[in-house]
Formats: C-alpha cells, structure tokens, sequence
C-alpha cells in the first residue's frame, strides 16, 4: 500500500518518514521513553508554540530527560521541515507537527544512566481535520469498561509521553463496539479524557471539565477555551470531579484536542447530546477559529 508522503527531520537531518533513521537501541523505541508535542497550523501560521514548547519542557522534567536544544533551535528546525514538506509535496493547507525527542541511544538496559545523549525526530504532515458530517453529527464515544486510564501516582496522564499503550487499548475497546472514541474512567470511576482528547460537557449552561487530578493531560486547547474563550462568550466555566452518573443531566458534550479543536459529540453509549448551529460547542469552535486566525495575523515570524 502506497503511503501519503511525510516529512522527517532526525537531528536536523531532512529525509522522508518512511526511511530508517533511528538505530534499533534508542530508547524511545525499545523503551518509550521519549516525550512529545504537537502542534498544527491555522491560516499557515504555528498556533500556541510557546505553550506546547512549556509543556514539552514540564514533560522532560518530569522524566528527568535533557533537553540540550533552545526554543529557537527547534523552531528554526521546525521552519526547515515544513518548507521542505511544502517543496516535496506542492502543499499549502494546514499542517501537522509532531517533534518527539527521546532519551537516546545505549546499551540494552533500563537505567537511564545507560542513555547517550537525547534525539529529536520532527514529523510533518497534512493537518488532519474534522469533516463537515462530523461536525454536524458529532462524534459516538463508548466508556471503556476494561482499562482504566493510568493512575497519576504510576504515569502520570499529564506527561505527554511515547507511552501510549493505555491510549490504545481504549479505543481499540471503543471502536470494536462500533464508537469513534473512547472516554475512559480512572480507578475512583471519574470521567477523565478520550484517547488523544480532552473531554467537555455543558450541563445547565455551565462549561464543564474533568478536573486535572482526575488523571489528564493538561491540554492546549482546554487551557485556551477555559482560560479565554468561554469567558470572552459570557461563559461561566467549572473544573470539577464527573462521573457516568452526570451524563444523564449533559445538555452538550465535545472534545478538545490541538488538530481537531472542539468536536462535537453527539453521545457516549446511551446518552444523546445536542449538535449543531446555536450550542454552546458550536459557538466555542467559532471563538476558537477567531483566536487562531488573530494569532496568524500577529506572529509572521511562526509562518510555515
């Protein structure tokens, strides 16, 4: 099967995704240990860089991981890759970036102090984005019973990590039932997060989301809808424990995630929520497109 082509850039060295590039010992492929951050493009313009680049920064933190690279550099390297996509490919849609670094290479053992020294791999490729259906429809999503999502006090939800087993057999479970996403639970049965999402509701006209020490990832987007945008729409918002027993009492419910913004979603197993012109999730998606086209205007210097 033909492949859609990807840009790589390992170590600053530009080459097609599909060509080798790591050797077999590094760490964030015999390990996952590795850390990582996504961004995407509105109107061709990198969208929240510095708030992914602190995130990034909190994650190799956390894992003890050097970062030996600045902001900068990995901007300049970030710049060199989307060029060299667009060049290969003609392409002048929305991009997706993905820069993962891991802890390098080293003999066969699971002491960090084994590690050489850290890797970046940067991936580009077109900015994957809702369809119109989707947005009209929204999503089904299905509560895992199976898994539960990682405990914070084992690893952490909050470390975007190269770890993403519990991810996927989530919504493996999900989609063998017939959903399009996930919502999984942690061990005191609260609603946490989707897969790779954050997850929000609106019940009694109240934005409302998991809070973080439920066991999620502090995500981009969340911060800005919560932090701005609800409140710019006269919004009033609340970070509070959920669980299945609140879905009942959900007027709307929508994903947040850096590629995809705010989805709708349209039920999760046997409870419907509104879509569609006038909601709450519809507005927030506007207000979002708004913010991100602003930001395109007065960052030039973050052009693709």
């Amino acid at each position: 099967m033909s492949l859609p082509y990807i840009q790589a850039n390992t170590d600053g060295r530009l080459h097609p995704a599909h060509e080798p590039a790591l050797a077999p010992l590094n760490r964030g492929f015999l390990y996952g240990d590795a850390i990582y951050e996504v961004w995407r493009t509105y109107h061709r313009v990198l969208f929240a860089w510095e708030e992914h680049w602190s995130r990034l920064e909190r994650s190799a933190a956390a894992l003890h991981l050097s970062l030996p690279w600045s902001r900068d550099r990995i901007l300049e390297e970030v710049l060199r890759t989307t060029a060299a996509f667009r060049g290969a490919t003609g392409f002048t849609g929305e991009l997706y970036v993905r820069l993962q670094v891991s802890r390098g290479g080293g003999p066969i053992g699971l002491d960090p102090a084994l590690a050489d020294e850290s890797q970046f791999v940067l991936l580009v490729q077109p900015c994957p984005v809702n369809s119109p259906a989707v947005q009209e429809r929204g999503l089904r999503l299905a509560l895992a019973h199976t898994l539960r999502r990682n405990p914070v006090e084992c690893l952490s939800p909050a470390w975007k990590t190269g770890n993403y087993l519990n991810n996927i057999l989530g919504l493996r479970e999900a989609r063998a039932r017939g959903a399009d996403e996930v919502v999984m639970l942690n061990q005191r049965g609260e609603i946490t997060e989707a897969s790779t999402s954050n997850i929000g509701f609106v019940i009694q006209g109240t934005v409302v989301t998991p809070r973080l020490d439920a066991g999620i990832l502090e995500g981009i987007t969340r911060g800005i809808v919560l932090g701005r945008l609800a409140g710019s729409l006269g919004l009033s918002v609340a970070e509070q424990s959920l669980t299945p027993g609140d879905l009942a009492g959900s007027e709307e419910c929508f994903l947040l995630s850096t590629t995809k913004g705010v989805t709708p979603v349209a039920e999760i197993d046997e409870w419907r929520f509104r879509v569609g012109a006038g909601t709450v999730t519809a507005r927030l998606g506007a207000a979002l497109e708004r913010e991100a086209e602003e930001v395109s205007r007065r960052r030039p210097e973050l052009r693709t």
